[in-house]
């Protein structure tokens, strides 16, 4: 928020310890912490909305047979037979993504996964479930496949080090991509937030004024909403990419 005349964007991306010295001791921030609401939300969600399993299902059961169809279909779909297998890890990664994202649009509450460490964690992970599924499905020729078929032999010093580098780009990008998003969302949020205190403390004028970065601040926010489903999206599909090629003989 705004501090004086200035705007301190990046303040909301601090770590601090929660739980006092119980949390200073464990090195316990806002980051694990909401970590574990995310996963508290969810599983409240699915299980209150999948409790009564009404004939005709009410909003809540309705949002979570809908997200438990999609995250389905997705993943057999894009992963093919195998896909049922990976359904319940491509379907964690999902809601726990999008409840990090949504989190930090509630006021006092933290956007884990504007973290790169959050992202870097989860696209490693990513990274290695599809090395393991690769080394299971395809055994050693998967090492094969850094030497693109037809390729003349002769190449292979100059193909196999940009296949591999390409290779591990992978969770590079994938963690780039969500903390960038997320991270640049939050930023523009806090400075029309900040912008529009400052404008108020300017008295009648100012406060006429601040009509526009607070229609700009809702627009933004609305953005977010999307962005934030969006991004999960994203990661949960290059995930099922990235498994159908573990998987494919």
């Amino acid at each position: 928020m705004a501090a004086g005349s200035t705007i301190d964007a990046l303040g909301q991306f601090e770590l601090h310890p929660v739980l006092g010295q119980i949390g200073e001791a464990l090195r316990f921030s806002q980051s694990p912490a909401f970590m574990l609401v995310a996963v508290i939300l969810v599983l409240a969600f699915l299980y209150i909305g999948m409790r009564p399993a009404a004939v005709v299902p009410g909003r809540l059961q309705a949002a979570a047979e809908l997200g438990y169809d999609f995250i389905h279909n997705m993943a057999t779909e894009t992963i093919g037979k195998e896909g049922t297998a990976f359904f319940p890890f491509v379907f964690a990664l999902f809601f726990f993504i999008l409840a990090g994202n949504y989190l930090g649009l509630i006021p006092y509450c933290f956007t884990f996964t504007s973290h790169i460490a959050v992202t870097v964690s989860l696209a490693l992970l990513v990274f290695v479930v599809s090395i393991l599924a690769s080394l299971k499905h395809q055994g050693f020729k998967f090492f094969a496949h850094f030497l693109p078929d037809g390729a003349p032999v002769f190449l292979a010093p100059l193909l196999v080090p940009i296949e591999i580098l390409s290779f591990l780009s992978r969770p590079v990008s994938l963690s780039i991509r969500l903390f960038a998003n997320m991270m640049a969302g939050h930023v523009l949020l806090e400075v029309f937030a900040g912008f529009t205190l400052m404008l108020a403390g300017l008295g009648a004028f100012g406060s006429v004024l601040a009509v526009a970065p607070v229609v700009i601040n809702v627009a933004l926010t609305a953005l977010e909403l999307l962005v934030g489903v969006l991004q999960a999206y994203v990661f949960a599909i290059l995930t099922c990419i990235y498994l159908r090629e573990a998987v494919a003989h």
